[in-house]
């Protein structure tokens, strides 16, 4: 016998001989239990592990899951009744594992993306969220029910990531560092057990269908004896049926019974499993009697059809997921690592996953590039369309970036790796898509709560046709009841809206628009008003070099921007490179200059009595200017090239206009939605690119605060504001506005508040999201349409039983598959 605490002997001895346990509910033996003392009751433990998990949660005053939760049955760990964290845990502190599994963000802060394991009802969730947020250390938490993801943000100072493991370990939970290849294996097991519970189910209704033929034909050849053993086979094949196939939906149906008293909501699947115990036990009670139909054609048949739904609906789910997640679950398992690199070129295949900072890799044409870092040698073209959205493929030179994720096309390289795991950027894109799945929209909200109370009407209407047949017709009461249960089940009601949008988000993901907040479609349909920024998203902020003005004979436009290129080369200023890239376009050779190029901060560069810059820096009289050269409004920049004789020649620059502008501003015109450019530049520029672009609502030199209060002021007249913007310097704008996008890719994009994220160079998936945001309402009318009017058909149908329970399963099934197919055609894109 074991003892716990002081006084056990004396309570054992009140207690019965069998207990259940506090913690996990399982069944303790005589003589065999624990016994802790919680809020001035004692309770009874199965073992040391399942106390230590209940004295934690009822030391941090969350003891109220214990009457919300739904039992876990799974013992713990017996090592939890110490306080030392475990040697398997603390090697995620290793920094290697650490930048592996976790990813900096603002304010020093980390960010690691933990899957959750036992998690089995919102309780679950809510204990985890409220224990790990009064951890010393923890920022943020989030955990989404749905994916069993948990986001936390922590401070290293504090708490590191054993820790954060440890401590979900001590309420009686599991967790891991979550890998995308973890995530793949999971996806598939989901869809290899639904498809196996299926195919039992298929294997049952047919063997049992055939055995009901003779009814079905009116044949009356047979003998009392030969029916008898029709029925018992019947009935042993459907037992597998209702134990194994429909398991999952008898599970499901009690877990929401069972927290109906919290929740006040029953899922759709109770009504299923009502309608398959009245009608499996019905069968069972009418075979031992030997009178009445026996229903296990009706039951199998029902269960495959369900299944072969949900099957569907399970494919269209996984289709719609992030086509960045779906891609970085395809990441390469090994790769080629130079063992001495530079020193020696020796190679070895190894798992990705022992790859660190700072070791080099062999990447081969066609092969997939498995973590972010630079080139360091052979030059190459990379396919980054997962992350830019750009189809073409990108030249890459030697200290250029690449990319997890991407795909090389044209020479084996080397490249040395900088960041694995979740500090990737492909890792950082997924935990993006992960946040729309944290806030659901609010029409996916408002089906859910029609349902939830659709159910109980159908409740309470299937027990009063039962009531009603009973008095007329006893002999249809069990008929009528299990019919009406399932030919109204909300099903489709429950699936119009989530499985919309849910393909609608993974079509445009493809399109390079990560949707980040799950009101995006939704809010979109309603936009009266875009605000879009200039520098950044109008234009690519990338001036390029339109004319060159010569004011001397004794100069040609070549040699003049051979001699500027020259004085620029090792510059890194936008127009610098842009007189560079000028200079290699024309292929045109350097010039030898005097003395070396000087540059003079703000102003220009000199090279004996060359000078390259700014009016002001190269003497030019203001008056002087404005006789030779007119002014062009719109103009990136304008650069003078002068030596000891005067000016030599003028370069003109005018930014980059973004591709897809025009198809955006057309697609919106169309929706008659009032089009603003609100950009911080000077009155001209921006009156210039406002009539480029034929846009009539136009404000200059905004600072950011400025531009919240040109949104804000449009909010107070009623307009729903959508707004595009860089998302760095516009987080303001972005924040205030209904729906945004910020334009753009990398780290500041996480923090700039927007609700969807374009990663592509062009503005044109953005036509696609306005018009899929449209499709997607009209897709949702249909299917809700659909929805309401077959429950208004079968409803009454069912109660004056014109159709049997079979007929109805068939009936509900097939309105479930035409909702999620119906949706599934968002998925073209």
């Amino acid at each position: 016998m074991k003892n716990a605490t002081a006084g056990v002997e004396s309570a054992r001895e009140q207690m019965a001989a069998v207990h259940n346990c506090y913690h996990c509910g399982s069944l303790i033996p005589a003589a065999t239990y624990f016994v802790a003392e919680l809020g001035g009751l004692k309770q009874v433990f199965c073992c040391a592990g399942c106390m230590a998990i209940a004295q934690t949660i009822h030391g941090k005053g969350l003891d109220v899951f214990y009457a919300r939760r739904i039992q876990l049955g799974v013992k713990p760990d017996q090592a939890l009744s110490g306080n030392t964290i475990p040697n398997r845990l603390l090697a995620y502190d290793d920094s290697a594992l650490l930048a592996r599994f976790s990813r900096p963000i603002a304010d020093g802060l980390l960010e690691t993306t933990l899957r959750l394991e036992k998690i089995r009802c919102a309780a679950c969730v809510w204990l985890c969220d409220q224990y790990l947020k009064r951890l010393t250390g923890v920022r943020d938490v989030q955990i989404n029910y749905v994916t069993q993801k948990a986001k936390i943000q922590f401070d290293l100072e504090q708490c590191n990531l054993s820790h954060l493991l440890f401590e979900i370990e001590r309420i009686g939970f599991s967790a891991w560092p979550f890998e995308p290849s973890q995530a793949a294996d999971l996806g598939r097991r989901e869809r290899r057990q639904l498809l196996t519970r299926l195919g039992v189910a298929l294997l049952g209704m047919m063997q049992v269908m055939m055995y009901a033929w003779p009814t079905y034909t009116g044949t009356g050849d047979l003998s009392q004896e030969y029916g008898a053993l029709l029925g018992w086979a019947s009935w042993v094949l459907t037992v597998p049926v209702i134990l194994y196939s429909a398991g999952p939906i008898f599970l499901a149906a009690w877990r929401s019974v069972r927290l109906f008293p919290q929740t006040h909501i029953l899922g759709m699947d109770v009504p299923i499993a009502i309608a398959l115990g009245l009608a499996f036990f019905a069968g069972t009670l009418n075979l031992l009697t030997g009178n009445g139909a026996s229903y296990f054609d009706s039951i199998t048949m029902f269960v495959a059809f369900i299944l072969g739904a949900r099957y569907v609906e399970l494919l269209a789910r996984q289709d719609a997921q992030s086509g960045a997640e779906a891609l970085a679950k395809q990441l390469p398992a090994i790769c080629e690592k130079y063992l001495h690199y530079p020193d020696s070129l020796e190679l070895k295949e190894v798992p990705v996953v022992n790859c660190h900072q700072g070791d080099f890799i062999r990447v081969s044409p066609g092969e997939i590039i498995p973590a972010d870092g630079v080139l360091i040698a052979n030059e190459t073209e990379i396919n980054e369309s997962l992350l830019t959205g750009e189809a073409r493929a990108i030249r890459k030179k030697i200290g250029d970036p690449l990319y997890a994720g991407s795909h090389n096309i044209l020479n084996p390289c080397i490249m040395r790796i900088d960041t694995v795991g979740q500090a990737t950027r492909i890792a950082g894109i997924a935990a993006l898509l992960d946040q729309a799945l944290l806030a659901k929209p609010h029409l996916v909200s408002l089906a859910e709560r029609w349902a939830s109370h659709f159910i109980l009407f159908l409740l309470a209407t299937a027990l009063i046709a039962s009531g009603l047949w009973f008095i007329f017709d006893p002999s249809k009461s069990w008929t009528v009841l299990v019919a009406v249960l399932v030919a109204s089940c909300p099903c489709a009601l429950s699936l119009a809206v989530p499985t919309a949008m849910a393909a609608a988000q993974g079509a445009v993901t493809k399109l390079g628009i990560l949707i980040v907040r799950g009101h995006v479609m939704e809010s979109l349909v309603e936009v009266s008003d875009l605000v879009i920024d200039k520098t950044g998203t109008l234009t690519l902020g990338q001036p390029e070099l339109q004319t060159i003005r010569v004011a001397r004979a004794d100069f040609s436009a070549h040699r003049a921007l051979s001699l500027a290129a020259a004085m620029e080369a090792g510059q890194t200023h936008p127009l610098a490179l842009s007189l560079l890239r000028a200079a290699a376009v024309e292929n045109l050779p350097v010039q030898n200059l005097p003395l070396a190029s000087v540059g003079e901060l703000g102003r220009g560069l000199r090279a004996g009595e060359y000078r390259l810059g700014s009016a002001l820096h190269v003497g030019l009289d203001q008056q002087i200017e404005a006789d030779l050269l007119e002014r062009q409004s719109g103009e990136h920049g304008k650069v003078y090239l002068v030596d000891g004789q005067g000016l030599i020649a003028t370069f003109l620059f005018l930014d980059t206009p973004r591709p897809g502008v025009q198809e955006l501003l057309s697609a919106v015109q169309q929706r008659k939605i009032t089009v603003h450019l609100v950009s911080g530049d000077d009155a001209q520029t921006v009156a210039w690119w406002a009539n480029y672009f034929g846009i009539t609502n136009f404000s200059s030199a905004a600072s950011p605060e400025g531009k919240y209060a040109y949104v804000a002021k449009l909010q107070e007249q009623g307009k729903i504001v959508w707004a595009i913007g860089d998302g760095v310097n516009d987080a303001p704008l972005l924040a205030r506005a209904n729906v945004s996008v910020a334009v753009g890719a990398g780290a500041p994009l996480i923090t700039a508040g927007a609700d969807a994220i374009l990663t592509a160079n062009s503005l044109e998936p953005l036509v696609y999201l306005l018009r899929s945001a449209i499709k997607t309402r009209l897709i949702i009318k249909e299917n809700i349409a659909w929805a309401l009017l077959y429950n208004v058909v079968a409803i009454p149908v069912a109660m004056l039983g014109w159709v049997n329970p079979w007929v109805a399963g068939i009936g509900m099934s097939l309105s479930s598959l035409f909702v999620t197919l119906n949706a599934w055609r968002l998925r073209k894109t």
